[in-house]
């Protein structure tokens, strides 16, 4: 099956904050991708590096075999890609950390739901950081990406190719 090309590059509309997605990670959404009727959602974490207020996305985890994957839900366990994100966390000195959280959609063009809209808001607050969590929706031909705070709508991310 080909796998979708996705746009690397994106920012909100005032460019204020950029963000680029690496190719392994783009190759991953493009795998993981619900082409088919029969392909169940998928997700994983965002790891990357933040640089002021920009970000860069070097790896999506796939997602693992305790995970719940069915057509219309996905609920990622923690088994696996905690332990990914730790050692990643860990070689690269703290600079390689968790960014937030994707998963797909079986639709062209995604747009979050009510589910993913509390979980999003859910796991933003929980962050030791304090920063915004990345939120990417994998669609067969777009994406959807927004930085969520823990108080609910964030800022949407375009294309900047």
């Amino acid at each position: 099956m080909p796998l979708v090309q996705f746009l690397s590059s994106w920012s909100t509309s005032d460019r204020r904050s950029l963000l680029h997605f690496s190719e392994s990670t783009l190759i991953t959404f493009s795998r993981y991708n619900q082409l088919r009727d029969c392909d169940f959602e998928a997700g994983g974490l965002l790891l990357g590096s933040v640089h002021g207020t920009h970000m860069l996305i070097e790896q999506a985890t796939v997602p693992t075999a305790w995970d719940k994957r069915f057509r219309y839900l996905f609920e990622r366990m923690p088994f696996g890609h905690d332990a990914i994100a730790l050692a990643r966390w860990t070689a690269s000195q703290g600079t390689v950390r968790y960014l937030g959280e994707w998963h797909t959609h079986p639709e062209d063009h995604p747009q979050s739901s009510g589910l993913d809209r509390s979980e999003w808001s859910r796991l933003s607050a929980k962050r030791l950081d304090k920063r915004p969590m990345l939120a990417v929706i994998v669609g067969r031909k777009s994406l959807y990406v927004e930085l969520v705070p823990s108080s609910g709508r964030g800022s949407v991310f375009i294309p900047a190719e």
